[in-house]
């Protein structure tokens, strides 16, 4: 038995192609989509994510624009920096990029992003509209992972899902999109005694924990769906360096019955959902201006 590959690049083009019909209804109507990175430092993995970001907004119509500061900028000063895009009518989508330094709270930043413009999903009422099914702007990562399970065919009603790691970003928010689609989920982490007995039941795994090969096939039941987030850089025996999952891909895709490839599963798809959830939030801000408009001619003078 081999696995169904679940190509992250075929599934992210049709996402694009989705996306650029809306861009260009939204165009047409008088609001071009703009997407502002911010990115603190320098850091050339970043630098090649952004590019990755650039060329995929650019080719669907989206405006592009690259927001660099120094590693010491204060956090006051950048919270003042993401408060003048807040305002800006023309931005209708922010994206803080990761990782930022250490002196300043990721948490604060992505709070000071307007829950409109949070094209990341990360602000707090963005996390808390996925506990109540709206899920327009939800984590690109998460939403990305879901749809790739969706792509499999299978009716996520009553699924038995287990979703090993459990970070804000990416494990938590998995698990309240799974929620929302009927799954039954279970969430993994390093306090859990026994992951191989949770995910030996599993219709359908999610690992996001940054260990190579932590997932077997012998962790795995057979035909079921691993969907694989980890990004790791190891290095073999003669120095040559490689990007692997958190799972031992030879060994799982013998087992499992679908399995995302690392790289070229999920990350093309995370880009993708950034694109979509850009032009989500570019629909809510043109309905609030609008509302805006109407109240203001509708009050009494």
């Amino acid at each position: 038995m081999s696995a169904n590959i679940l190509d992250g690049k075929a599934i992210a083009k049709d996402i694009l192609d989705e996306v650029s019909s809306k861009v260009s209804e939204l165009k047409t109507s008088g609001w071009d989509p703009k997407l502002i990175s911010i990115k603190v430092g320098e850091n050339p993995a970043v630098d090649l994510y952004i590019r990755n970001q650039r060329l995929k907004a650019e080719k669907i119509g989206i405006i592009f624009e690259e927001k660099e500061y120094p590693n010491d900028i204060s956090a006051n000063e950048l919270q003042a920096a993401i408060a003048n895009f807040n305002v800006d009518p023309k931005v209708t989508g922010i994206f803080l990029q990761r990782p930022v330094p250490k002196s300043i709270s990721i948490k604060t930043l992505q709070k000071a992003i307007h829950p409109l413009k949070d094209v990341e999903g990360m602000h707090p009422a963005s996390i808390g509209n996925i506990v109540y099914n709206e899920m327009e702007l939800g984590p690109c990562t998460a939403m990305a992972s879901v749809e790739l399970l969706r792509r499999t065919g299978q009716d996520l009603k009553g699924l038995e899902v287990v979703v090993i790691g459990h970070s804000e970003i990416v494990g938590k928010p998995i698990a309240f999109l799974l929620m929302a689609e009927g799954a039954t989920v279970t969430v993994c982490h390093h306090m859990t005694k026994n992951v191989a007995d949770h995910s030996r039941r599993a219709d359908a795994v999610f690992v996001a924990v940054g260990k190579p090969n932590l997932i077997t096939g012998d962790m795995l039941k057979s035909g079921s769906t691993l969907i694989d987030i980890g990004i790791n850089r190891v290095t073999d025996d003669k120095g040559k360096s490689r990007i692997v999952g958190d799972s031992d891909f030879d060994s799982c895709s013998k087992k499992a019955g679908w399995i995302t490839p690392v790289p070229g599963g999920v990350g093309p798809v995370t880009v993708s959902c950034l694109m979509r959830n850009t032009i989500s939030a570019a629909q809510k801000l043109k309905s609030y201006y609008e509302s805006q408009f109407q109240n203001s001619i509708d009050a009494p003078f």
